[in-house]
């Protein structure tokens, strides 16, 4: 029998549920909560597979065995099989028979989520397709479900609204929501819907478990005797009296995977090298971004243990909130956010590398947006930050690669802000506001930031991480310049005049500008190269930045 009943899971408002709350440990919850819900390679045990081998005899291939060929169209016996996971969604097959065994893996899953995860909204798509036949899987997932049926039903608004409860009720302090109970919170007894007791419930003791078993190499010995606790709350990253009081929030994004999905399935010639590709290409991604993850892990750890970073109360001063796949998001202490981007890109380029894709095997590259914020700033705002700065670089990216043309290679790029107060207005009006300037030279407004950057080295650009990292290394370490700071700062304030005051000001104070790799000499002389400054995002970051082994080397 060669007819099946394909199934898509897909999670709606996906944001909202897991940053609406600026308590870092509802988020942590809520990000635990949608692994669980929607599955991922990481662990056995999420509610896709508990649901699905209550129905019987299903398949769910083994990441650690490679367990890539599909054998549901093999063994009759098979009633169900997990394709992959990938781009945010779930995919599945079900044999084609009067037990509907789609429709009661749909029960039980959403049953599961109602009572486990209120609040999360999912969307389950069906569409019956014969193996092999006219039209490939591939189409069907891609053009009947995910553009079609799938579409259809995330536009269409929910029909039933959470009750916000009567007159005579509490509202919750996180979502709004009639209360269920309180509970004692940061020591104020608070009231908390069903939604976010769900998210706390599941954060202690379980998403540090499972984050634990990627983060920490259980083999390895440490200088401490206990191994470093992970942060439930944004006090713990690091903040301490007369110190850093900032934060940084870090999204990252794959640049073009789904297109790089699609590519990768169209080259494939039947249904069952498809499943094939997309296991491998999954699978290959996940392990990459959880091997990057450790990687940052690591060089946290290592900046401890040679006691180059303070810690509070053992406690990490990381803290990974979505990750699994290309689509990561972490916060940590506000001075190691740009040095712990940087670093998960790099990573990450290193780990896929022999990823597979249309053209043969080819590495994934990947934006950063970085939001560095008071550690009080409103978590949600700052991840809305992140998100926008991470566009940003995306954005960088397409115009350096004329869109994508294939003339220029794909590069990792990134964007951060630092948020000494309050943010008014989009980061496109703080920058229009706060980083544009009327120069004498220049008949056209000119830039003070020179961000986003290129992560890594690239022939005749100097708008690059290494540059940058050169110059604020410079100015924090050189005598020139580090005993000198005032002359430093107040340098920040002449940029803004142009390049003749700039290099009138240099001459005065017999100071010297670092020089950028790959820049006019000029760039040096005058703080400026056409339109753009290279030395204030530097200025502006020097309090903002701790270089990591590999970095401080460089």
């Amino acid at each position: 029998m060669n007819k099946y009943i394909v199934t898509v899971i897909d999670t709606t408002g996906i944001q909202k549920y897991i940053f609406g709350s600026n308590r870092l440990k509802e988020n942590v919850g809520a990000s635990y909560l949608v692994k669980l819900a929607t599955g991922d390679w990481i662990t056995d045990h999420n509610w896709i597979n508990d649901c699905l081998r209550k129905l019987g005899n299903v398949y769910i291939p083994d990441v650690a065995s490679n367990q890539l060929e599909p054998r549901i169209y093999q063994d009759s016996k098979i009633i169900a099989e997990l394709i992959y996971f990938g781009g945010g969604n779930t995919f599945l097959l079900f044999r084609d028979t009067e037990e509907n065994y789609a429709q009661q893996f749909t029960k039980l899953l959403t049953k599961k989520i109602l009572v486990e995860a209120p609040g999360l909204n999912v969307a389950i798509a069906h569409q019956p397709f014969e193996w092999n036949g006219e039209k490939p899987l591939r189409d069907i997932i891609k053009y009947d479900l995910i553009k079609g049926k799938l579409d259809i039903q995330k536009r269409k608004p929910i029909s039933s609204y959470p009750l916000l409860g009567l007159s005579v009720t509490a509202a919750c302090v996180s979502t709004g929501l009639v209360g269920a109970e309180t509970r004692e919170i940061d020591g104020i007894t608070r009231t908390l819907s069903r939604e976010a007791i769900s998210k706390l419930d599941i954060a202690d003791p379980n998403a540090n478990n499972y984050l634990k078993k990627i983060i920490f190499d259980e083999n390895k010995i440490r200088k401490r005797n206990e191994q470093y606790d992970i942060p439930y709350d944004v006090d713990d990253l690091g903040r301490s009296e007369n110190e850093s009081s900032y934060m940084a929030v870090i999204h990252i994004d794959g640049n073009q995977m789904g297109k790089r999905f699609e590519n990768y399935a169209e080259i494939q010639s039947n249904d069952q090298e498809f499943i094939i590709a997309m296991r491998e290409l999954s699978w290959g991604v996940s392990q990459a971004s959880q091997n990057a993850l450790e990687a940052v892990s690591q060089a946290v750890i290592n900046l401890i243990n040679e006691d180059k970073f303070k810690i509070k109360d053992n406690y990490l001063p990381f803290r990974p909130i979505v990750y699994g796949g290309d689509d990561v998001n972490f916060v940590c202490d506000g001075r190691l956010g740009l040095s712990l981007a940087v670093k998960f890109l790099e990573k990450f380029e290193e780990f896929t590398q022999d990823l597979p894709s249309k053209n043969g095997k080819e590495k994934v590259t990947a934006c950063a947006g970085i939001a560095i914020v008071k550690t009080h700033y409103p978590f949600s705002k700052a991840y809305d930050l992140s998100k926008s700065l991470c566009s940003n670089a995306k954005k960088f990216v397409r115009e350096e690669t004329d869109n994508y043309s294939g003339k220029q290679p794909i590069f990792s790029a990134l964007d951060w802000h630092i948020a000494s107060s309050s943010l008014l207005g989009s980061i496109s009006e703080i920058r229009e506001r706060e980083y544009r300037v009327q120069i004498p030279e220049y008949d056209k407004i000119a830039h003070l930031n020179m961000r986003p950057l290129r992560s890594h080295p690239y022939p005749d650009e100097w708008r690059t991480w290494t540059g940058f990292l050169k110059v604020v290394n410079y100015f924090n370490t050189h005598p020139d310049h580090k005993d000198r700071r005032n002359k430093v700062m107040a340098l920040r304030e002449v940029l803004r005049q142009g390049k003749k005051a700039t290099e009138q000001y240099i001459q005065a104070y017999g100071l010297k500008l670092p020089d950028f790799p790959n820049a006019n000499s000029l760039l040096a002389k005058e703080g400026w190269w056409k339109d753009r400054c290279g030395y204030f995002d530097a200025i502006e970051a020097m309090d903002f930045y701790i270089p990591l082994e590999a970095e401080a080397n460089e």
